[in-house]
């Protein structure tokens, strides 16, 4: 099992160039993580000699790039917007693959009030088999996650109703696209996690490890403090045989000690 760490706390400060992608890598290999997680907003610059420069930068650590994670719209009511969400999504599969990431995590879009169910489903459907054969072309595997909503978007994910997610996890069933997990946004939409987890656990590949402190709003705290039932979603997974990625979704907002206190949290709760 691979653990790894997308430090969302630290987005603004990796995002206004105050903390680099390095100094983040160093602080994830003194906690032994096995790598770090990444957002796409972080690279203003993405020529390939910058790439390969943060690529060295955190495997000269002992670390790797786990997760890319890029925010596409797929179900953008407009269909010219579609495609270059399409094509900006091309482009960051081709960074996430020069960076040396194993998987790309990807989203629906928001839930524009425009879009229609049926409509928004055969978007996202439609536009993740196109991303996969980009995926594959790259050596990337491309992950599907029970998404929310971050702070650059007006709506929430499309999928954030769980009855659209799962009717979108089934679509992906016969395909090369597998599933992210995240432990948080079932509760964030008022569901429970084991439910959401349990018809869709043989496509789960990776994990987001989060934890919110108040059902039906997205209120990030430190892992292992909230409402998230850890113990009983690790003891499914371990059943299930899961040997994918566990990535801290750490968002609480304090600093080095939050994302030390998560990083012990998830260790020890997932080896107990």
């Amino acid at each position: 099992m691979t653990l790894s760490c997308l430090p969302v706390s630290y987005f603004g400060q990796i995002i206004q160039g105050e903390k680099s992608v390095a100094q983040w890598a160093a602080e994830a290999a003194a906690l032994e993580l096995d790598a770090v997680d990444l957002s796409i907003l972080f690279f203003k610059d993405r020529s390939p000699g910058r790439l390969k420069s943060i690529r060295e930068d955190v495997e000269s650590v002992g670390v790797r790039v786990a997760l890319v994670n890029t925010y596409p719209e797929l179900t953008h009511p407009d269909s010219q917007e579609r495609k270059r969400q399409m094509s900006q999504l091309t482009v960051d599969i081709d960074t996430a693959a020069q960076l040396g990431a194993r998987a790309v995590r990807v989203t629906s879009g928001q839930a524009y009030p425009e879009t229609s169910r049926s409509d928004g489903i055969d978007w996202v459907l439609e536009g993740l088999a196109s991303a996969a054969e980009v995926a594959t072309s790259c050596d990337i595997e491309l992950v599907y996650e029970n998404h929310s909503q971050p702070g650059i978007w007006d709506y929430p994910d499309f999928n954030l109703a769980t009855d659209i997610f799962l009717e979108i996890a089934e679509g992906l069933k016969d395909t090369s696209t597998r599933l992210l997990f995240d432990t948080a946004n079932p509760l964030v939409y008022g569901d429970e996690p084991l439910e959401v987890l349990e018809p869709i656990i043989d496509q789960v590949v990776w994990v987001h490890a989060a934890d919110i402190g108040v059902r039906g709003a997205l209120t990030p705290v430190v892992i292992g403090t909230g409402i998230v039932p850890f113990d009983e979603i690790f003891t499914r997974l371990h059943q299930a045989h899961f040997d994918g990625g566990i990535s801290l979704e750490e968002a609480s907002g304090q600093g080095p000690a939050g994302v030390e206190q998560a990083v012990t949290f998830v260790r020890e709760t997932w080896k107990k």
